[in-house]
């Protein structure tokens, strides 16, 4: 509502080229809500007040060009201007929007500026003042004699919904779709001086009705008469204001274009005295109704023409360019505004465009990227340094994080980095729609007890990647771990020679809620653990500890498998590192373990199962796909028999022998499941197991490994059963059977992490420094009650890494897990998964709301 622009133009009456400039008025919207702030005046105090001011709320800023003669300076001139305000902007966490409105508005929140002239009008017009969260971009054109201004104002009218329609941005009105294509206009129309003016003959008769306006007390100052033409108050030019602010920059040229034929050819028709009817005032706003309404995409009123009934918006923009072509040659215009209509027609109005977005995953969020993404202006290079992204999807500073140590990308992520700024907020979550149809379609999915619904399976578009060196001296130490916890296991069941001398108390060992007499069953020496999963964290410093050892049923391989394919398949431009160690060998990897640990009565061809208790389990999904990438079965128990000790598949009527289980069910489901005979499986299944016929793959009994209190011992583990100094550290864990360590542990509740030896995925952990007083005492009573079912470990300070979330980079605390396969020999597999945990927590199970991402192993 400002007018600031400084138009001095140098054509004279005799027709030379009409100069330009153009006004735009641009939302201010926060880059993380994505809601208009009022936060104008932060980013103007930046600014050159000559070149940018304040408007009625201070929700928007205003540009003004320079004067320009040609198309191209004019949009040399705009570009220049959004990027010197967006730059500003983005540094302080906020976009610019070239749109009528902005869809994400809290009206409470968005007072207007603070001029005294602004609080008048507030105090005058009320709710109208109030709801003025509207941004238009005015086209000047120079006119310098006043009475030819007054006249080209009249002469120009009919072309005025054409106009509009090719700008209409402004779908949405307070979160809501309006069914306009330009609701900026109803909002517009009801100032008293918008619209038509009448029949205006003379400066001195629009001076007349301006002073008649003043008198009448409806306005204060001649800035405030709004009609849709009118010649500017403090400059010599013919002043367009019907149209929408547009986030394209070629649509604000093609107006510009169109508007200074238009200026043109009612200059000539002026001076030429050719006679000039008016359109009826009703019609006029009848036909600038229609085409807020329907834009681009309906049917327009063409005034031009003067035809009786509608015709679709697409025919009046080709009649109006057809019809100035004269006009457009005789300023050398022609060929660019045809150009420019083509693709306006082709592309659409963004009000169109706008609706697409939201129809596209339903959020109002992903509209308002969308504006602040075409506002920057990716096509036509607007942004610092060629960027096309909003600054908000940039990471925080934040001690230990793994991409960001200290604020600044590390090298090794730059790449990684450039792609997702390409994209931008609205163009990975477009990336995050492609994912989950992909996840779909390969049925990658996982499910939680007690939801009957299954999930997609957490994912991240953002990679992590772990360093050649620290990679390296993970595998050696994994390795190593696996061995000695195998180890242990198999004395626990036999002689338990780790007792008697003295390097770990029975009571550790008896305690443990999984120690089970089944694994006893295993009489034979050999591999207990097939399949190993070890949970490690980063600290803030970037060093690696284990966190938890999995030796009954780890999960996991398949989904970090997938979570790579996804990769490829979504965002194919990321830069791979040369030395990214490929996934794909996993499969076949784990397949040779599966197979070594079959037992002399399988032969040279071990026939192998993977055993799961089907779509109810929560990794369904995982014991399919490693199944179809081994090529081998997939049963449920029903499937199996178990005949004079020796275990069948019972398929089409025939027995097939089974030599290996790959287990994924839990010991105490696999007892209770009934087999092929409508038996419980597991007695049968357990002589099978004692006479040495088959192998199950982990080995039933497995989980004292997992034991939380057995964790305390693994460094003495390692140096009892290998000879050798552990190569991984440990969280340092206290015991609360221990008297001693069970006092320190009460005395320090506030300060550590306390679990349950037997937890498993986050349940019943207590971390102390995040925990409520109720949350403490309740803990101290149960360690209390049963001190040896607890163990307290010191607070890891966990590495974060950055996650998309929907609106930007933000910092998650990360685990990874990764797998040991031991057959004759024990490898580390190429896949790993990392586990993300939800935001303001440390637990990263998926289960719990956690997720995952697709990590780059280097080699």
């Amino acid at each position: 509502m400002t007018e600031s622009l400084s138009v001095t133009p140098e054509n004279d009456v005799e027709g030379q080229a009409l100069d330009l400039g153009v006004e735009e008025e641009l939302h201010v919207v926060d880059l993380v809500t994505r809601e208009l702030v009022p936060r104008a005046q932060d980013v103007l105090d930046q600014l050159n007040p000559e070149h940018f001011s304040a408007e009625l709320h201070r929700s928007v800023v205003e540009t003004n060009t320079p004067v320009a003669t040609t198309l191209d300076g004019l949009r040399d001139a705009i570009v220049e201007r959004r990027r010197t305000a967006i730059t500003v902007a983005e540094s302080l966490g906020l976009g610019l929007v070239a749109a009528g409105t902005v869809p994400l508005v809290d009206l409470e929140s968005l007072p207007v500026t603070p001029t005294s002239r602004y609080r008048r009008m507030l105090d005058d017009y009320q709710l109208l003042a109030r709801e003025q969260l509207i941004c238009g971009a005015q086209v000047h054109v120079g006119v310098p004699d006043r009475d030819e201004a007054v006249a080209v104002t009249q002469r120009v009218a009919s072309a005025l919904p054409t106009l509009l329609a090719l700008s209409t941005s402004s779908p949405y009105w307070m979160g809501e779709d309006s069914g306009y294509a330009s609701v900026r206009s109803l909002v517009w129309m009801r100032w008293p001086t918008s619209g038509d003016p009448g029949v205006l003959n003379s400066a001195a008769d629009y001076d007349e009705l301006v002073a008649d306006l003043l008198a009448s007390g409806t306005i204060t100052d001649p800035k405030m008469v709004y009609f849709d033409v009118r010649p500017s108050a403090h400059v010599p030019t013919v002043e367009l204001r019907v149209t929408d602010s547009s986030a394209d920059v070629d649509t604000v040229v093609l107006l510009a274009g169109l508007f200074r034929g238009l200026v043109l050819r009612a200059q000539q028709d002026y001076r030429a005295g050719r006679p000039f009817t008016p359109t009826k005032p009703p019609l006029h706003r009848a036909a600038m109704w229609r085409a807020a309404r329907s834009g681009l995409e309906g049917e327009l009123l063409d005034l031009v023409r003067r035809e009786p009934g509608p015709v679709p918006a697409p025919v009046a923009v080709e009649r109006l360019v057809g019809d100035l072509r004269p006009q457009l040659e005789e300023l050398g215009d022609w060929e660019q505004v045809f150009d420019l209509s083509v693709r306006a027609l082709s592309r659409g109005s963004s009000a169109m465009r706008q609706r697409r977005a939201l129809s596209r995953r339903g959020r109002i969020s992903d509209v308002v990227d969308l504006l602040v993404a075409d506002t920057r202006g990716g096509a036509t290079g607007i942004g610092p340094e060629g960027q096309s992204v909003p600054a908000g999807l940039f990471p925080y500073a934040r001690t230990g994080d793994e991409a960001f140590p200290g604020g600044d990308v590390d090298a090794a992520y730059a790449g990684i980095l450039n792609v997702l700024t390409a994209l931008g907020s609205a163009g990975l979550r477009r990336r995050e729609d492609a994912r989950d149809d992909e996840q779909r379609q390969r049925g990658i999915t996982f499910s939680v007890a007690g939801e009957a619904a299954t999930r997609l399976f957490p994912f991240d578009l953002v990679p992590r990647l772990v360093p050649a060196s620290d990679w390296a001296g993970l595998r050696v130490g994994l390795v190593q771990r696996v061995r000695a916890l195998d180890l242990f296991i198999q004395d626990v069941y036999g002689e338990r020679q780790v007792v008697q001398d003295g390097i770990m108390p029975e009571w550790v060992i008896d305690g443990s809620p999984e120690l089970r007499p089944s694994g006893a069953l295993v009489e034979h020496a050999g591999v207990r653990a097939q399949v190993a999963g070890v949970d490690l964290v980063r600290n803030a410093d970037g060093k690696w500890c284990v966190l938890e050892d999995n030796l009954r049923v780890p999960s996991g391989i398949a989904y970090a498998m997938q979570n790579r394919r996804l990769t490829h398949a979504v965002l194919p431009e990321l830069p791979l590192p040369d030395n990214l160690i490929s996934v794909e060998r996993t499969p076949e990897m784990l397949l040779r373990a599966l197979t070594e640990s079959a037992r002399p009565s399988a032969g040279d061809d071990p026939r192998i199962v993977v055993l799961s208790q089907g779509p109810d389990d929560s990794a369904w999904f995982e014991h399919r796909m490693l199944a179809e990438e081994m090529g081998v079965p997939v049963v449920r128990s029903t499937e199996l028999f178990v005949d004079d000790a020796r275990v069948f598949r019972l398929r089409d009527g025939k027995r097939h022998p089974v030599d290996v289980i790959y287990l994924r069910m839990g010991e105490d489901s696999l007892v209770h499941s009934p087999g092929a005979d409508g038996m419980p499986l597991g007695p049968s299944l357990i002589n099978a197991l004692h006479a040495d016929t088959v192998v199950l793959a982990n080995a039933l009994g497995n989980g004292i490994g997992d034991d939380k209190a057995v964790y305390a011992y693994v460094p003495k583990l390692i140096e009892y059963y290998l000879g050798e100094k552990p190569l991984l550290a440990d969280v340092p864990t206290y015991l609360c059977g221990l008297p001693d360590q069970r006092a320190e542990v009460l005395d320090r509740l506030d300060q550590l992490v306390c679990k349950p030896v037997d937890g498993y995925g986050g349940d019943r952990i207590v971390i102390g420094p995040h925990a409520t007083e109720e949350d403490l005492s309740a803990v101290r009573r149960q360690i209390r009650t049963a001190p040896h079912r607890w163990v307290a470990q010191e607070v890891v300070q966990l590495s974060t890494h950055p996650v998309f979330d929907g609106h930007q980079l933000a910092p998650r605390h990360v685990d990874l897990r990764a797998f040991v396969f031991t057959g004759a020999e024990s490898v580390v597999a190429p896949a790993a998964l990392t586990r993300v945990a939800p935001a303001g927590s440390m637990i990263v199970n998926s289960s719990r709301g956690g997720g995952s991402k697709d990590t780059w192993l280097l080699g």
